[in-house]
């Protein structure tokens, strides 16, 4: 019942991190990819390396932050006669500042790229998984921070809080037609988005010691979860956010 053979996961961002990890690990359960990112050369890298492994991987250079390049991109999709019936809403960027100090254009890029875009790839997702009658699977990667806030992350604060509940909203109109919305909420990650924080030594001791696990995790460590909610082991598992974090929500 986990086994992914027969189906394309289209997973954004996944020419690195998280995306990365989680992508190769539905291709090791059977899924045929379709590799996003916006570095065209990084994405033809990735996509090569797991052809090596001897996956089936299609690449999609697109920013999912702009409606057109969404639309020419699952038009694309439509002609080559791909069809995604699992996608993982992955793209996102970081921004560290106080929320006195934030411009509204660098809170438009944070709120459009980490939830905006989830919207748009989604709706483009969902109108062929309803047009062709098979239902399908769509994994938003929400944070800690879509059920806690933490100083100087303000606008992914607000960004991934919107993931729990677009996530709710899809179950709400898409269910019905066999299409299972659900979320993953990671706790801190060695990425390398969080590059200056693992290497900075209190905020490293901070995660270590707030968290049971008392560790980072690694992103190959999403992947199974991913695999839960994209299989048939999950269909009727609806609208909900799994925290993947070592425990750190659990306790005070």
């Amino acid at each position: 019942m986990f086994s992914l053979s027969g189906r394309t996961a289209l997973v954004t961002g996944s020419s690195r991190g998280l995306g990365h990890a989680i992508a190769e690990g539905m291709a090791q359960a059977g899924a045929s990819l379709v590799l996003n990112g916006v570095d065209k050369a990084r994405l033809k890298q990735r996509a090569k390396g797991l052809r090596e492994k001897g996956y089936t991987v299609h690449e999609a250079a697109f920013d999912v932050t702009d409606e057109a390049a969404v639309l020419a991109a699952f038009t694309k999709l439509d002609e080559d006669g791909i069809d995604v019936n699992i996608l993982v809403n992955n793209a996102g960027i970081q921004l560290r500042k106080p929320l006195v100090d934030i411009s509204i254009d660098d809170w438009n890029k944070v709120i459009n790229t980490n939830l905006t875009s989830s919207f748009l790839v989604g709706r483009e997702a969902a109108r062929r998984m309803i047009a062709r009658g098979r239902g399908g699977k769509i994994i938003n990667i929400g944070s800690l921070t879509s059920e806690a806030a933490r100083a100087t992350v303000g606008p992914y604060t607000t960004a991934k809080g919107g993931i729990k509940m677009l996530t709710r909203a899809m179950t709400a109109e898409w269910a019905e037609h066999g299409i299972q919305a659900n979320a993953i909420g990671p706790g801190y990650m060695a990425t390398e988005m969080n590059k200056a924080l693992l290497e900075n030594p209190s905020f490293d001791a901070w995660v270590k010691g707030r968290t049971p696990a008392r560790r980072w995790g690694q992103p190959n460590e999403l992947a199974g979860t991913a695999i839960f909610l994209a299989s048939s082991a999950s269909d009727y598992v609806n609208g909900q956010i799994i925290y993947v974090d070592g425990g750190m929500l659990a306790v005070l």
